[in-house]
């Protein structure tokens, strides 16, 4: 089972990569991210149920991430509506287009 939930991980996280990389619309960029931040939960939580001590330490950090996760989606799709409004597009090469 170890290996199963590692190799989700790897591969969630090959996704979100590959997505976060090729992509030029921000709100799909966003998405990749997260789910980059969630492959990474999966094996914090998988590493932690491997290991021999009873610390927490594996619970604790994906909370942080998830905080993180959250902090980054909210100015991100506050963000995308202002782009949208102004230009009419949501594409990441257009947004120093935000500038005065």
């Amino acid at each position: 089972m170890f290996e199963h939930e590692l190799i989700l991980g790897a591969y969630l996280f090959r996704v979100g990569f590959l997505g976060l990389i090729t992509s030029r619309n921000m709100v799909r960029a966003l998405m990749s991210l997260e789910s980059i931040f969630n492959a990474v939960n999966i094996n914090f939580i998988t590493f932690s149920n491997f290991s021999s001590s009873k610390q927490a330490g594996g619970e604790i950090f994906p909370i942080f991430v998830i905080a993180v996760a959250a902090a980054e989606a909210a100015t991100g799709l506050a963000t995308a509506p202002s782009l949208q409004r102004n230009r009419r597009s949501t594409r990441i090469d257009q947004f120093n287009l935000l500038k005065w």
